[in-house]
């Protein structure tokens, strides 16, 4: 199934804009897009609804989960009303905990202390590569998990893991 995409500009801390170019619309007014490797390290919750304004109303381990909370939220209110006038209407409690339902939560409440998590859900051939040369007749489960060294599990998008066990597989021989 195709996803159309849209642009989509994030309002950062402080003021700073940050383009998305693959935002997929849920609602008028609502998008869910992958947030920038390059931003928010210690956020292991990748996923977003973003308002048309740019702001962020929720964040989530995985692309499901955000497209669920999205759909869920939609009916609520009219988002493409202004954040002013949105602010004075919406029930946060009641948003908050129809997110809840769909395992979002509110901005920055996944973050870890330290450590950098943007690469969550993503492999790159390296990993891959790397997985199965160790893997010495291991499972291929045993090669995921030998993985966490290299990758980061917290919030997966089950595509990516799909994909990735796949490949170990093939790659190492493993079933």
């Amino acid at each position: 199934m195709s996803v159309d995409t849209v642009p989509y500009t994030m309002r950062g801390k402080q003021g700073a804009a940050y383009e998305i170019e693959d935002a997929t619309e849920i609602a008028p007014g609502l998008v869910v897009f992958r947030l920038p490797g390059d931003l928010d390290l210690n956020n292991p919750a990748r996923w977003n609804i973003g308002h048309c304004s740019g702001y962020i109303v929720a964040e989530a381990m995985t692309r499901e989960f955000i497209v669920a909370g999205a759909n869920a939220i939609a009916p609520l209110y009219d988002w493409t009303r202004d954040v002013d006038s949105l602010t004075e209407e919406i029930d946060t409690d009641k948003v908050l905990a129809t997110l809840g339902k769909h395992h979002c939560g509110a901005v920055h409440t996944h973050g870890y202390l330290r450590g950098d998590v943007s690469r969550n859900g993503t492999y790159t051939d390296a990993d891959i590569e790397q997985a199965a040369a160790a893997s010495d007749g291991m499972s291929a489960h045993d090669i995921l998990l030998a993985m966490t060294n290299t990758v980061p599990w917290m919030g997966l998008d089950t595509n990516d893991f799909n994909e990735a066990h796949d490949r170990i597989a093939t790659a190492a021989g493993a079933a």
